[in-house]
C-alpha cells in the first residue's frame, strides 16, 4: 500500500473516531438555560419539551398585555404559552380554555414544558408551562409581566385545574 494511501486511511480512521466520540458527548452534554438569573438544567428532557420551556423562560420579564401575542413586546398568558410551542415547532389554540380541552392530560406531577391550567375568577381562566417540577413560567396579570412562580404557592394550590401537554 502506497504512503499517500495510508495517510488517507489513517485521516479516514481518524475523522471516524472524532465523530463517534463527538456523538457519545452530545449524547450526554448537559442543557442548561439561563433566565432572570436562574440556571435550569435541561439535560433529562427531549428536544421538544426542552425548547418549549427555553421559550417560555425566554420571554421572562415581557411585560403582560390581555389579548398580547407578540414575544418580547407584549404577551397574555396563552399567547405565551402558544409562541413557546410555536418556537419547538408545535401548533396549539390560541386562547387557555381551548389550549386545555385539546391537550392530552398529564399525570399527577407536570413535567418540565407540560401547560398548568387554572380557574382564577368564575369565568377567568390562567395557563403557564412547567420549567422544572416546582416552577412554571406565565404571564402574569397581577405583577404585569412574564414572570415564574411556584406551583405550590397556596394561590395556585387552590385555583389548579390540572396539566396537559401536545407531544404524544
Amino acid at each position: 500500500m502506497s504512503v499517500d494511501k495510508r495517510l488517507w486511511m489513517c485521516g479516514l480512521v481518524s475523522t471516524a473516531l472524532a465523530l463517534l466520540l463527538l456523538q457519545g458527548c452530545a449524547g450526554t452534554a448537559s442543557r442548561s438555560y439561563t433566565a432572570a438569573g436562574e440556571e435550569f438544567d435541561l439535560s433529562g428532557l427531549d428536544e421538544r419539551r426542552a425548547n418549549v420551556v427555553m421559550a417560555a423562560l425566554s420571554q421572562v420579564g415581557t411585560p403582560y398585555v390581555f389579548g398580547g401575542s407578540e414575544p418580547g413586546r407584549a404577551l397574555d398568558c396563552s399567547g405565551l404559552t402558544q409562541y413557546a410551542h410555536s418556537a419547538a415547532g408545535l401548533s396549539i389554540p390560541r386562547v387557555s380554555t381551548a389550549q386545555r380541552a385539546a391537550a392530552t392530560p398529564s399525570g399527577k406531577r407536570p413535567k418540565p414544558g407540560d401547560l398548568v391550567f387554572f380557574k382564577t375568577g368564575p369565568s377567568q381562566y390562567h395557563v403557564g408551562v412547567m420549567v422544572d417540577a416546582e416552577r412554571f413560567v406565565h404571564a402574569s396579570t397581577s405583577k404585569r409581566q412574564v414572570r415564574l412562580s411556584s406551583l405550590s404557592g397556596s394561590y395556585w394550590r387552590q385555583h389548579y385545574l390540572g396539566a396537559g401537554n401536545f407531544y404524544d
